[in-house]
C-alpha cells in the first residue's frame, strides 16, 4: 500500500536564477504550488511525485518584471496558468517531464533526502531538497534583447531550485 505525503507549504519553497544583462544574476520565486508524493515505503522507494506551479505567483521582487514575465513574451498566464512536472524515477536524482508553456520536455534534477522527522504535534515530515537548469528557449520562452556591448538581456539557461517539506497523509 502506497504511502501519501502532502505538501508543508508554510516549510517549502520554489526558486529560479537567471543571468541579467551577462553581469548579475536575477532571483525569482514562484509562490503558490503544490506537490504530492506516493511512495512505497518510508525510505521513499518508489516514488511518484507531480507538482502544479501557478505561474501567475511568480515574483522577482520587481513588479514591472513580474507584470512583463506573466505576459505573453515569457509565461503567458491566461493561456498557460500552471507548470506542471511528473516523476518518471527518483533516487539521488529525479527524472521526470516538465510542461510549461504548454510544452512537454524531459527534465533531470539532482535531490537530496533530508530526513523524515516528528514535529511536537505528531505529524511525520520529509524534507527534500532539489536543483537543476532549464533552457527556456525549449519552451518558446524566447524573448530577448541584444546588448550594445555583446551578449543578450536575458540568458537562455535557467536555474531551478526548491526545498520541498511533506506531512505524511
Amino acid at each position: 500500500m502506497a504511502t501519501k505525503w502532502n505538501l508543508d507549504p508554510a516549510h517549502s519553497e520554489i526558486t529560479f536564477k537567471v543571468r541579467h544583462m551577462m553581469i548579475s544574476n536575477v532571483k525569482g520565486e514562484f509562490t503558490d504550488f503544490d506537490v504530492q508524493l506516493e511512495s512505497e515505503d518510508d525510505n521513499f522507494k518508489n516514488v511518484t511525485a507531480k507538482a502544479e506551479i501557478k505561474t501567475d505567483s511568480i515574483n522577482t521582487k520587481s513588479a514591472d518584471r513580474d507584470t512583463h514575465l506573466k505576459s505573453a513574451d515569457f509565461f503567458n498566464v491566461e493561456q498557460h496558468p500552471l507548470i506542471t512536472f511528473t516523476t518518471n524515477s527518483m533516487n539521488d536524482h529525479v527524472s521526470g517531464n516538465i510542461t510549461m508553456n504548454g510544452i512537454t520536455k524531459p527534465i533531470d534534477l539532482d535531490i537530496s533526502y533530508g530526513g523524515t522527522s516528528v514535529d511536537p504535534w505528531g505529524n511525520t515530515k520529509a524534507g527534500f531538497s532539489f536543483e537543476g537548469k532549464i533552457k527556456r528557449s525549449d519552451f518558446g520562452l524566447n524573448w530577448n534583447s541584444a546588448l550594445e556591448t555583446g551578449g543578450v538581456m536575458v540568458s537562455d539557461e535557467v536555474k531551478i531550485a526548491g526545498d520541498l517539506q511533506f506531512v505524511k497523509a
